[in-house]
């Protein structure tokens, strides 16, 4: 995902406390423990994803001090949101560019946070740089599809050896209007986006055979992501049929409120279905991550603490639900921690109609811990 901060966000400059239960404060002003401390007691980090330096402002960014701060106090591990793809990457097919995603690295480890890989291969058209999708791959397109994709592979892998220790190596893969693996300039030059994928994951893993190999999307447990949640197992089958190096499934795990279930006084959800799927998953023997955890509150009421109370009673709903996998699930992360740095704001589907801030990550504009993120705390807890 992408994402272009709010100018001026937290600009006030004062950390001002909000209520977070019976959890105490430090002294930074944020809560005790951090998540990751309450994490890693269940044998799991959390982390959140962060930026380098966006050229529209330095917010979110690792050139910001107050905001990494907060990375500091609640996070053991960070992910780069956009520094690791190919559009940041590989300004041509001859170049890499490390500087961006090197910044976040360096940070991490002068702070001694983990980093995860985000990500080897998005496999989409509309995210891949304007070059790869009008490539000429010669007279011998299988060959040359193979020699750059291993290339990009190996280039990158070899950067973060020992560094990063799990990678998304492909990120949604799926044509929702053929149901099936989306074609790319890589597919058509390959023969199928089945090749594509195998080869992305067979590289990382002759390059990296100790590290967790991950396939990443968005698939939710909304209704209306059933659908996508049977492309995803038919992917996944295909690849552990195949042999395909893979070892988790990474849920991004944006749970959206696009309409409100009278019943529940908040977004519709298919939990039976929901645990259908992740009983699928964990019986093919793959891990669990939450890879980019946010929530969208279009359909809630205006008023901040109903919002707030509703989108923190949505998540504990879920969290419940996740928790029940203890025993499968790894990391947790969210897309960002306070809500004008989160992309939500820029989504087209997600913007409310009001045309208010999207409130969906663990702290306000003005760094303020939210209910969301007490019930974040509980959950990690469980």
């Amino acid at each position: 995902m992408t994402a272009l901060p709010l100018m001026g966000c937290g600009a006030s400059g004062a950390i001002v406390n909000g209520p977070v239960g019976t959890t105490s404060l430090a002294t930074s002003g944020y809560p005790t423990p951090s998540l990751d401390t309450i994490a890693r007691r269940g044998g799991r980090r959390f982390g959140s994803a962060v930026a380098s330096t966006p050229e529209q402002t330095e917010a979110g960014s690792v050139q910001n001090a107050r905001y990494m701060d907060l990375i500091k106090a609640e996070c053991g591990l960070v992910v780069p949101e956009n520094e690791m793809k190919w559009q940041t990457l590989r300004p041509d097919s001859s170049t890499f560019d490390f500087s961006r995603m090197d910044s976040i690295v360096t940070w991490a480890q002068q702070n001694g946070l983990d980093v995860r890989g985000h990500t080897l291969l998005w496999h989409r058209p509309q995210w891949f740089p304007d070059w790869l999708n009008t490539y000429d791959f010669g007279a011998n397109p299988v060959a040359e599809a193979e020699r750059l994709l291993t290339e990009h592979i190996r280039t990158v892998t070899r950067r973060y050896r020992g560094i990063i220790s799990s990678h998304d190596v492909v990120n949604e893969a799926i044509d929702h209007d053929r149901n099936a693996p989306i074609e790319t300039s890589l597919s058509r030059a390959m023969g199928s986006p089945e090749a594509v994928i195998d080869l992305a994951f067979h590289t990382a893993r002759e390059e990296l055979p100790e590290a967790q190999l991950v396939y990443n999307d968005y698939m939710s447990w909304e209704p209306d992501h059933l659908k996508h949640c049977a492309d995803v197992l038919r992917l996944l089958e295909g690849m552990m049929k195949r042999g395909t190096p893979v070892d988790a499934l990474g849920i991004q795990s944006h749970i959206e409120m696009f309409s409100i279930d009278p019943a529940t006084g908040v977004g519709p959800y298919a939990e039976r279905e929901w645990r259908r799927f992740l009983d699928e998953v964990t019986g093919m023997g793959l891990r669990l991550l939450i890879t980019e955890f946010d929530v969208k509150d279009r359909a809630l009421p205006a008023d901040i603490p109903e919002r707030d109370q509703k989108v923190a009673e949505y998540t504990r709903r879920y969290f419940d639900v996740m928790m029940e996998y203890d025993a499968h699930l790894d990391d947790v992360l969210a897309w960002g921690l306070i809500d004008c740095f989160n992309w939500l704001q820029y989504f087209d589907p997600a913007k409310r109609p009001d045309g208010l801030e999207v409130r969906g990550t663990p702290y306000t504009s003005n760094y303020e811990p939210k209910p969301l993120r007490t019930v974040l705390a509980e959950g990690l807890s469980t």
